[in-house]
């Protein structure tokens, strides 16, 4: 169980945002852009599995999490804890202990073979199950677990990730219309303004990076990637 400590946000957002760069799950890259599976071209990375090797932090950003839901949601708002194929799975084990929760895992497609089983574990008829995954950039992922969980008989309302982009106007949009409502601690904001703090790159790198959280799309269609619809 945590410890019931409940932070301000912003101070959440920041610690997280500080803990992300301290381990070098962050990368800020204008020169040559990081390339994406959709085509889009970014100067920015950022890679959360990273978190699960480090315990203080992890634990610290797992304890955040927790007491967000707790104080947002409510204290007995859900039945179970479920991650996301594959990245989400360790995060949902970290928070499912904390709640004292029963953990199932979501692959992102039926397994093929023996029960054909997508949701893996235990999950009564209408339970409601948490959704958990590292990171959430335009909620694609969000949507096919959520309509796992609501086929085999469940209930799912809520999402919470350790980042998510916030730069795609339609992300929140789409996963508000599913009837998911979406919890973070950090996104690229609270990064950028952390690496300005720090002083970590020259002024052009930040401001590259600016530019592409306000316009990611024409950003990248900018520096020869692709601008996927939105």
């Amino acid at each position: 169980m945590f410890a019931n400590a409940f932070p301000p946000d912003a101070e959440m957002a920041r610690l997280t945002a500080r803990m992300l760069w301290e381990i070098e799950a962050v990368h800020f890259r204008s020169g040559e852009p990081f390339r994406f599976t959709s085509g889009l071209a970014s100067p920015v990375y950022i890679d959360c599995r990273k978190l699960i090797s480090y315990p203080r932090i992890r634990a610290a950003l797992m304890d955040f999490s927790c007491a967000r839901l707790m104080r947002d949601v409510g204290f007995e708002a859900f039945d179970a804890v479920a991650g996301g194929e594959t990245a989400g799975i360790p995060f949902a084990a970290f928070i499912a202990e904390r709640l004292a929760l029963p953990m199932l895992y979501i692959r992102k497609k039926p397994k093929g073979f023996g029960r054909n089983a997508q949701i893996e574990g235990n999950m009564p008829e209408g339970a409601r199950v948490l959704l958990v995954e590292d990171l959430a950039s335009e909620g694609g992922s969000k949507l096919v677990f959520s309509q796992a969980v609501r086929a085999a008989g469940g209930v799912m309302e809520h999402a919470s990730v350790v980042f998510f982009y916030d730069i795609f106007a339609d992300a929140l949009p789409r996963l508000e219309a599913d009837g998911l409502t979406l919890h973070w601690l950090a996104t690229w904001r609270d990064v950028l303004a952390e690496a300005r703090a720090q002083d970590r790159f020259d002024a052009g790198t930040l401001t590259a990076v600016e530019a592409f959280l306000d316009d990611p799309r024409g950003w990248s269609a900018a520096n020869g990637g692709a601008a996927p619809a939105a």
